[in-house]
């Protein structure tokens, strides 16, 4: 059955069709009268407008896509939440793609309609390994990157200052007369847990703490690969009288295993994460950790790509935000002997 069309939502309404399309789409002046007579016409009429045939045509969708590699993740549940509330108050809407790999060939389809559809596109703790981040860079999108420093990225990208943030926990470790520090790294999909081991690693230097590989375990920022970094070092002969992870979840991890194995948290062992999620302050004992500053990131790339979308030029490169030093209840004294 044939759709009504724009121009028969005007007639019915007695204006014109650029002033039923601009009542329709939100955008330029129209009469608040005007415009509820357009709105009234479209709903007798079951008139439903064709954003793909507007983008086509120059328009916009007021839609920003978001993708994201992995939805699952504290982190990225508070900077959605954030990047929703910047963008609603901008007017525009989301459309979320989450994706293991968004070159894959299951995926690469809804990727180009996602990039077609919306205005412009946000990716969160975007994985260096997917090649739509090259292809997003070779096309100069519309596009800005939200934790991300994996690579050197000619594309606008806002991210928490990582390095400085743990070079700020290994200092505080170290001022509480700590020198066996460990270090719990994440993956290196999007540089992150790179940039905060460079962070711990400056930290030792500078306080000519020898770096021992030993006390360097892998994880990927979960909760089950903190336990099972934590149970590595514990059975060291020397083990580390401190632990700073790379992120709150794979902390969390080594609490448990602490627990588990009777060391007690921060009598024998201190313990930083980072992120400051919210569970952080209600863990026992309560977690000390670098806070980073998500909901400020979230709005500063949101307002980023809303001027690139108005028109700005888009510049590459990155913005980073400070981080803060959360002091709780799991750092302590290094214990003596």
């Amino acid at each position: 059955m044939a759709k009504n069309t724009i121009t028969e939502v005007a007639l019915a309404a007695g204006v014109s069709v650029i002033t039923a399309s601009r009542a329709m789409r939100g955008v330029g002046y129209v009469a608040d009268g005007t415009r509820k007579k357009v709105l009234a016409a479209a709903k007798a009429l079951d008139y439903e407008p064709d954003i793909m045939a507007q983008r086509m045509r120059g328009g916009s969708s007021r839609l920003i896509g978001v993708f994201v590699n992995h939805f699952g993740s504290s982190v990225v549940h508070e900077l959605i939440t954030s990047v929703n509330r910047e963008a609603r108050a901008l007017g525009f809407d989301l459309l979320i793609f989450n994706a293991e790999n968004f070159d894959a060939p299951g995926r690469i389809s809804t990727s180009k309609m996602m990039g077609k559809l919306c205005d412009g596109v946000l990716l969160i703790l975007p994985n260096v390994h997917d090649s739509y981040i090259d292809k997003l860079e070779r096309d100069h999108a519309k596009c800005v990157l939200i934790n991300f420093c994996a690579r050197p990225i000619n594309l606008p990208v806002v991210v928490g200052a990582n390095r400085e943030g743990a070079r700020q926990a290994v200092e505080h470790l170290i001022a509480l007369g700590h020198q066996r520090i460990a270090f719990i790294a994440g993956s290196s999909n999007t540089g992150q847990s790179l940039e905060r081991q460079r962070g711990y690693e400056e930290a030792l230097a500078h306080a000519q703490i020898p770096l021992r590989p030993e006390y360097i375990q892998q994880g990927n920022f979960t909760h089950p690969t903190g336990v099972h970094a934590a149970k590595q070092l514990f059975a060291l002969k020397q083990r580390p009288t401190a632990i700073f992870a790379a992120n709150d979840d794979m902390a969390f991890g080594v609490l448990d295993a602490a627990k588990e194995q009777g060391i007690n948290v921060p009598e024998q062992l201190s313990v930083i994460g980072y992120d400051d999620v919210t569970a952080a302050n209600y863990v026992f004992p309560k977690l000390t950790t670098i806070r980073q500053p998500l909901a400020s990131i979230a709005s500063r790339a949101v307002k980023e790509l809303v001027n690139i979308i108005n028109g700005e030029t888009m510049v590459g490169g990155r913005l980073e935000l400070p981080t803060l030093f959360v002091e709780r209840d799991s750092t302590g004294p290094a214990p003596r002997g």
